[in-house]
């Protein structure tokens, strides 16, 4: 059977304590409360959730029946709205202490996670962009939880070119319009979780510009709130499901197919700015994606760590390792250590780049100068962060089926239905490839590489300053040193490098607009690596400080796991780096007709 989740918190300690300015004494009490309700209350009915499903009849869509009660203890509790704003009912804190949180929900419960994180992303939206009369609707019930919020965008014969949607939306007044089509895709578009659910649908206004610069945002309630009517919801709108999907995982969190005919809703920001609002929503679920991502590594290394330490099997070749048994235990063996190895590399080094990510939000939400220039930096990192994380998240749950052999293709070992619910992490929110896209034509080429260079400066200038005379000291006592140095020499060069393999695309780019796409992937993947290590350096930097009230083994294998991440994982960037320069000759000499053979 499947372990039981348990909430990284001691680095997550660690973290806070050396990546940060934040008081642990006022943060870690939260952490270990959530903590515990999320092991008890979540991580304990995920397996049932997956096994019975959501159920579809008639348009009415039933959780599981303990994935229900699991959400509405949740609610009860009061954790929906630890990040949203004071005024509309939140606790107001940071993102910093979201971002943990959402991790060890997604962690715990993939498929109900997908709730609250919608909703917390809608309450952004409607808080960026709505009127005062929605918010004060709409927000305080979101916020508590009491209703819940989607994000309507695709449409079956567009997908992700959202410029294609034909969902049309007639006016009947300023405010009010009438909403037609139908959104498939919708996680969590109907179910009897929640009093009201709240859809933000994208839609054309009839006579707006084709493409994307013609779509607009829409407020579309399930229950139109109506003080005067008989029910606690309101009036019934003309938003129906008309269908859940039957998919690989992910199965107690219903994907539904929703119908909007002549629905009432309410324009959101301005008319024909909807991709501008929406995308307020977008990032906030990227970066939350992101944060699956690490609970992927996390959960996969939790399962493979406790079985490979039970599992007797074969005979260690290192003597060191060897018992007197007749065999011995997996961990011993040495393939068996690199594949946790590198599920425990990907799953603390994705952490930290999501705590630093969510500390330039909080920047970026300060405003100024200082906010300005974090949100930039923070949408650089942002497609590195949800597609590379997402990406290494897939790489250890398949390692935690292969740490079991056979027993991990079955059912009962519980770490199948890790990589099953897993694998729509890489589509959702924008598939790799288009955030590869994202990243390399947008924040990199668009940008001239401005940001990049911002942020290749900060690797530069940590590098240098580890590779500063350390002052006398007893060497014994500080073995760590000559181990940083030597990571910071094998980063350095990629400081420089990472700009100017931005700068090849760009100039084959000017020939041929196609380079960029044939490019993207790959750059994208070089970058990820490049950024975990910089992470990496950081904290093993931080492991070899003084004063610092953690467990010395705990320091010690952050050491280690560096030097296994730059020994083992970081030239995968070279690989990527020659994928990068070769060009798109090799992609684009099949013709048409050459295919079928």
């Amino acid at each position: 059977m499947a372990k039981n989740y348990a909430a990284p918190l001691a680095d997550m300690r660690f973290l806070l304590q050396t990546q940060t300015t934040r008081d642990i004494d006022d943060a870690m009490p939260l952490l270990d409360q959530a903590a515990s309700f999320i092991e008890q209350e979540w991580a304990t009915v995920k397996t049932l959730g997956d096994i019975r499903g959501c159920t579809f009849d008639q348009g009415q869509v039933t959780l599981p029946a303990e994935i229900k009660a699991a959400w509405i203890r949740y609610v009860d509790a009061g954790w929906m709205g630890i990040t949203l704003p004071e005024p509309w009912g939140g606790q107001g804190l940071s993102a910093t202490i979201g971002t943990f949180v959402g991790e060890m929900l997604s962690s715990a419960n993939p498929a109900l996670s997908m709730i609250p994180a919608l909703t917390m992303s809608a309450c952004k939206a409607i808080i960026a962009f709505g009127s005062e009369s929605l918010k004060q609707t709409y927000l305080p019930k979101m916020v508590a939880g009491e209703w819940t919020g989607t994000m309507c965008m695709t449409e079956a014969h567009c997908g992700s070119d959202l410029g294609l949607i034909r969902t049309t939306a007639t006016p009947l007044d300023e405010h009010r319009f009438t909403i037609t089509g139908t959104k498939i895709f919708i996680s969590a578009g109907e179910h009897d979780g929640s009093a009201n659910i709240i859809h933000l649908v994208l839609a054309r206004i009839k006579g707006a510009p084709e493409g994307v610069k013609g779509l607009s945002l829409f407020l579309v309630p399930k229950w139109l709130p109506d003080s005067g009517h008989a029910t606690e919801s309101g009036v019934a709108n003309t938003v129906s499901c008309i269908g859940i999907e039957q998919k690989m995982g992910i199965h107690a969190n219903p994907t539904c197919t929703m119908s909007f005919d002549a629905a009432q809703g309410f324009l959101v920001g301005r008319a024909n700015e909807g991709i501008k609002a929406m995308f307020t929503m977008m990032n906030e679920m990227r970066l939350g994606t992101a944060t699956q991502g690490v609970g992927l590594s996390e959960c996969a290394f939790q399962e493979s760590h406790a079985y490979a330490t039970e599992r007797m099997q074969g005979k260690a070749l290192d003597p060191a390792r060897r018992s007197a048994n007749q065999a011995d235990a997996l961990i011993s063996h040495a393939d068996v250590r690199r594949m946790l190895l590198t599920q425990k590399a990907f799953a603390e080094g994705g952490r930290a780049l999501c705590l630093h990510c969510a500390t330039l939000l909080d920047r970026a939400q300060a405003g100024g100068d200082e906010g300005q220039a974090a949100e930039k930096v923070l949408g650089l990192l942002t497609p590195i962060a949800k597609a590379f994380l997402t990406e290494t998240g897939l790489e250890s749950a398949s390692y935690a089926i292969q740490v079991r052999g056979g027993h991990g293709y079955i059912r009962d070992s519980g770490v199948e239905q890790i990589y099953r619910d897993g694998r729509i992490s890489t589509l959702y929110e924008g598939t790799t490839g288009i955030q590869a896209l994202d990243l390399l034509g947008r924040k990199v080429l668009g940008d001239q590489a401005q940001t990049l260079l911002t942020f290749t400066k900060q690797i530069h200038q940590l590098c240098a300053s580890i590779a500063q005379p350390d002052p006398p000291i007893d060497h014994s006592s500080h073995p760590a040193s000559g181990v940083v140095k030597s990571l910071a020499q094998a980063l350095h060069p990629y400081a420089r490098e990472w700009p100017q393999l931005a700068q090849q695309v760009g100039m084959r780019a000017l020939q041929d607009h196609d380079e960029v796409g044939a490019a993207a992937y790959d750059f994208l993947m070089y970058s990820g690596y490049v950024c975990l290590a910089y992470f990496w350096l950081r904290m093993a930097d931080a492991a070899r400080a003084d004063g610092l009230e953690v467990d010395p083994r705990f320091l010690s294998a952050k050491q280690k796991t560096a030097t296994f991440y730059f020994d083992r994982l970081l030239p995968r960037a070279q690989f990527h780096k020659v994928a990068v320069q070769a060009g798109k000759a090799a992609l684009s000499s099949f013709e048409d007709d050459q295919w079928s053979f």
